[in-house]
């Protein structure tokens, strides 16, 4: 592949990249454009007869990237086919050798990172120093599945009816094909991450990334072909989750899916038509606190990075900013200059702190929820504009004050640069507040007292809570389970629930010695008299 774009300060050497035809120096975003070989080698890995492709446009731009093949019902069936086939011979392989190959994929995604962040970037639009934390999280669930799989799926003994004489065996039994259906704003991360462990617990899996950052999952499953993953085992489809969605349910035995609540419940109601599971991360409206102890300026840090990681399209960023009297003036000065101070941009360069929206239905969303907020009285503190003179759909970093119940913002998730902030006395209403609504995914605590903290957090109505950080100590720490409360959505990603939900549990029995039935000349009326006496001494000598 060519080699330098002198709009990135790294260049690209050996990524997707190529020179386009315009002189960057009067618009750096310009040379942003893919080699067509490059793209017909990614897109080749979508199972695809129709003939049919939809454009792809970069949020940096508006410009054209690609053309992405479309996917038939009847494709969605072979790929099935094909899953299970490799799958029936996957199932066979020694755990560690599927573990060296997941090694050699975090190698990978080390290797290639530059590559990769510029896709990232390109395709998505976020920060590059946001997509770094993709590669980063990707390559850290590779090497902890690798590292622990085999723990986890390890037979487990438990105790027995009758000690010494029945032993009992739990297997952790793959469930088969994993349909896993993801979304753009964490092109590479929710494309692999939740599919790793999938692989790792013996099942295959056919994925549906999203149509706008189809690319970016591409070109991690290209990583996983070079690590040595069977081509089989992972099958892709590419095509409105409208049509697919439907098909690729009614021939899974597990789905796991991330987005909306909305079409999360759809999701749900229709595994429950198959008795199938389901894992399902959805929306939230994620609080944070600061408390009347804060450190102030670490927790105006953490609240930037919180709120307007990945310009706040992260499912568990803040949008809901409570501070205790105390430290409302000093923390909301430090936290306005913080965020003013923000260098914005839609390059592929590590100075950016914050790129634009991924569409224009984004951007729609966002102005209509602000100008909502504004027409009834809440006050721009930072923000609060569009500026489509740094990309089509770029929106200011924005903070609302004076965010009343009556403003679309106040309990709808805006999925944006936005956030309100709300002064409190009262801890225990902070904490009311925080709970308020039907969401609960995640919420940040900053105190400088620790056990007090993870005191309040046992109160919040959240499936991951911070103290002292927005996300990343939970979203980072990869045997930390992580998923949503209420509408927030159902099951685990991470740690040994991560890897669990894509088994089925197996009891095995083994008796040995003594039946479970009258012998050595008892009647059933005297067996169960001893049966009854036992039971007695068992409890008197606390087993359970």
């Amino acid at each position: 592949m060519s080699a330098s774009n002198p709009g990135h300060p790294e260049g690209v050497g050996g990524g997707p990249l190529v020179e386009g035809p315009h002189d960057p120096e009067h618009d750096p975003r310009a040379s942003y454009v893919l080699e067509p070989e490059y793209v017909e080698t990614l897109t080749r890995r979508v199972l695809a007869t129709t003939g049919t492709t939809v454009p792809l446009t970069s949020p940096l731009t508006g410009a054209p990237l690609a053309n992405i093949p479309q996917s038939s019902t009847d494709d969605v069936a072979e790929a099935y086919r094909r899953a299970r086939v490799a799958q029936a011979q996957w199932v066979r392989v020694p755990m560690a050798e599927r573990a060296a190959i997941m090694l050699r994929l975090h190698d990978l995604l080390l290797d290639r990172m530059p590559e990769l962040l510029d896709m990232i970037t390109l395709e998505n639009g976020k920060a590059r120093k946001h997509a770094y934390d993709e590669v980063a999280h990707t390559a850290l669930t590779a090497r902890y599945y690798a590292r622990m799989s085999g723990k986890h799926m390890a037979t487990e003994r438990r105790g027995g009816v009758i000690p010494l004489a029945t032993r009992i065996d739990i297997n952790h039994v793959p469930k088969g094909v994993v349909g896993i259906i993801s979304p753009w704003n964490y092109p590479l991360t929710m494309a692999l991450s939740d599919g790793l462990p999938a692989l790792m617990a013996g099942n295959a899996v056919v994925s549906k990334p999203d149509a706008q950052t189809m690319l970016t999952a591409l070109m991690g499953l290209k990583l996983m072909d070079e690590a040595g993953f069977p081509r089989d085992l992972w099958q892709v489809v590419a095509g409105p989750g409208r049509e697919l969605g439907g098909p690729m349910i009614e021939r899974s035995d597990y789905i796991c899916f991330t987005g909306s609540t909305a079409t999360g419940k759809l999701i749900a109601a229709q595994c429950a038509e198959r008795l199938i599971g389901c894992s399902l991360e959805l929306g939230g409206k994620n609080p944070l606190l600061v408390l009347r102890d804060a450190d102030v300026e670490r927790a105006a840090e953490g609240a930037v990075r919180a709120s307007f990681s990945n310009a706040g399209q992260l499912c568990v960023s803040t949008e809901r900013l409570f501070v205790a009297d105390q430290v409302y003036d000093r923390f909301v000065e430090r936290f306005v200059a913080r965020t003013k101070a923000m260098s914005l941009g839609a390059t592929l360069d590590w100075e950016v702190d914050m790129g634009p929206l991924i569409s224009a239905d984004q951007l729609d969303t966002v102005v209509a929820h602000v100008d909502d907020a504004v027409a009834k009285g809440a006050r721009v503190l930072a923000g609060g504009r569009a500026r489509p003179d740094l990309a089509p759909y770029y929106y200011e970093p924005t903070i609302l004050e004076g965010v009343t119940p009556d403003m679309t913002c106040f309990g709808h998730e805006t999925f944006g640069p936005v956030v309100a902030l709300y002064r409190f006395h009262d801890e225990s209403d902070a904490i009311a507040r925080a709970n308020d609504g039907e969401y609960g995914l995640n919420c940040a605590i900053f105190s400088q007292d620790g056990a007090r903290a993870r005191a309040i957090a046992r109160q919040i109505k959240c499936g991951t809570v911070n103290i002292n950080e927005g996300f990343g100590a939970t979203f980072g720490s990869l045997a930390a389970p992580m998923g949503g409360m209420r509408e927030s959505g159902m099951g685990r990603r991470q740690g040994a629930e991560g890897i669990h939900r894509y088994t089925e549990t197996q009891s095995v029995g083994t008796q040995r010695f003594l039946k479970l039935s009258p012998q050595f000349g008892l009647s059933s009326e005297q067996y169960a008299k001893v049966q009854v006496l036992a039971l007695r001494v068992m409890n008197k000598l606390g087993r359970a």
